[in-house]
């Protein structure tokens, strides 16, 4: 048990990680956030990521996503 929990923490750190490098966030402190919370992070990473996108295009401009 205590296995699985370390292995679903250091794949969500993973995840996070390169998610947030694609993504142009800072990747180190999600991957860290990830480790500690795991996949429990994903509403606040998915926010948060919308966030960068409209602050880097603007609030009044179309993003459309091929």
């Amino acid at each position: 048990m205590m296995i699985a929990l370390l292995l679903v923490s250091i794949v969500s750190s993973l995840f996070f990680y390169v998610e947030a490098f694609k993504s142009g966030m800072q990747a180190k402190g999600w991957a860290l956030a990830g480790l500690f919370v795991g996949p429990f992070l994903m509403p606040m990473f998915t926010i948060s990521r919308h966030v960068a996108i409209r602050k880097s295009i603007g609030f009044n401009n179309l993003y459309l996503q091929a």
